[in-house]
């Protein structure tokens, strides 16, 4: 096991990095921006390094300073949370360059995973659901019309390296396809340097499901199961629970049994999760593989036990997974909201500056992970994601009541969150009922 590892993340991931790292008996170094340097979670590192100022860009995203950082201080192992660096295989290359242990998969798996047709026909090879479409990139036009009108209209133009919504094109005819072939392979040049593009179905109403999975060294994968993250605003996740409701147990076995034999052959290790998209007959279609850890892994270990950035770290230091497939079960059903200082009211802007109140949510089934306390002042360089409130019932009717009550007893101020919203949808029947779709949110805010 790693004596010293360094965190490459700011927040409540970092934070949530120290405890696992703490209950492994493992020191910790905190990288951190001028912006963060009076940051709460500073206090519970046993050494932090300064690596810049404020900017992302001069700072968490700088790989020379950081592993200047890990190299000075002697740190074996580097954990980059979720954002900035986490899914950089350039990153974790030069960390292994350097002999420096990366909490997460191999450059190899990142890439092969992260590669949209390769992981397409990966997936297909696993038994993973796939939307039918070209198999790889668009290289013969009038052949991708040919595949649009057997799959049937809509359809959608993705770029193989596309991520952010960018290089991304729906096209509901023939002439609307050759725009968007063009269209989306130009945004695709301009934003990632790759011009390539293939052809899916696309599904006009559907939920977002996805698939908990963790890989070892030695040939292991697991599932733990499904979290649904249908509630968002522009991709953007508020509202994840886990399991997914309604979903039919055979159908969730199923898929989520393909997700773990996807991340196995592709000699994955570490933390990912799988995402999918499914329709009103319950039919699942992968969309792509995150290879890093959540902002809502912490739903999944509600209902599994699984502490999986704990779990993270040991794989990476090349210890078999501790968990059998056959030991992760389910129990009871859990939610989380985050907590975002944006004001819903002004078209969700920003609210960087001083928290004075800070009052967090208690009882039982409750749990916060954040990095705020009452004096912190949050900067303006970074996501406004605050903390996160997770509760735990016996079954989803007892964790909806329990995320009102912690929604409601929980206080923040003078600046506006995201609170009173996630108040109004916990409220509203689409959500009671699970009855909902990834544009259900938004259509409720346009009313």
């Amino acid at each position: 096991m790693f004596g010293k590892i360094l965190i490459a993340n700011r927040g409540e991931i970092a934070l949530r990095i120290i405890r696992a790292a703490r209950s492994l008996d493992i020191a910790t170094v905190c990288v951190f921006s001028e912006a963060d340097a009076n940051a709460p979670w500073l206090e519970l590192a046993d050494e932090t390094v300064c690596i810049g100022k404020g900017p992302s860009a001069d700072s968490y995203l700088r790989i020379d300073r950081i592993i200047s950082a890990a190299e000075m201080t002697d740190a074996e192992a580097i954990h980059p949370g979720y954002g900035f660096l986490a899914e950089n295989s350039h990153f974790a290359e030069v960390c292994r360059d350097c002999e420096i242990e990366f909490i997460g998969p191999s450059p190899e798996a990142m890439d092969l995973l992260g590669d949209k047709i390769n992981c397409k026909r990966l997936a297909r090879k696993a038994g993973t659901p796939v939307f039918p479409g070209t198999d790889g990139e668009i290289e013969d036009l009038d052949e991708a019309i040919e595949i649009a009108e057997e799959i049937g209209y809509p359809v959608i133009v993705k770029a193989t390296a596309g991520g952010g919504g960018k290089g991304m094109r729906v096209a509901t005819d023939v002439a609307s396809l050759r725009k968007a072939v063009t269209a989306a392979q130009q945004e695709a040049i301009a934003s990632f340097g790759n011009g390539a593009v293939y052809l899916e179905k696309f599904l006009e109403s559907a939920r977002h499901i996805e698939v908990q999975v963790l890989g070892d060294k030695h040939g292991n994968a697991i599932h733990l199961y499904n979290r649904d993250c249908t509630s968002q605003r522009r991709h953007q996740k508020l509202i994840e629970e886990g399991p997914a409701p309604g979903v039919d147990p055979e159908v969730r076995d199923r898929v989520c049994n393909s997700a773990a034999e996807l991340i196995r052959k592709a000699n994955y290790s570490g933390a990912a999760t799988v995402e999918f998209l499914m329709n009103k007959k319950q039919e699942f279609f992968m969309l792509e593989v995150n290879t890093r850890v959540q902002v809502e892994h912490p739903v999944t270990e509600m209902i599994t036990g699984v502490d999986i950035v704990k779990e993270s770290i040991r794989v990476a230091a090349g210890e078999p997974l501790s968990w059998s497939q056959d030991e992760v079960k389910i129990n009871g059903h859990a939610i989380e909201c985050r907590l975002n200082a944006e004001d819903p009211s002004k078209n969700f802007m920003p609210q960087p500056g001083l928290i004075e109140i800070w009052q967090p949510a208690g009882g039982p089934g409750v749990r916060v992970e954040s990095h705020v306390r009452p004096g912190y002042r949050i900067p303006p360089n970074y996501d406004s994601m605050i903390g996160k409130l997770i509760v735990h019932g016996r079954d989803r009717n007892e964790a909806i009541v329990r995320m009102r009550c912690a929604l409601s007893e929980m206080k923040v101020g003078p600046i506006a969150t995201t609170i009173p919203l996630h108040l109004q949808l916990l409220n509203q029947q689409p959500f009671i009922e699970a009855d909902f779709d990834i544009n259900w949110v938004e259509r409720l805010l346009e009313e």
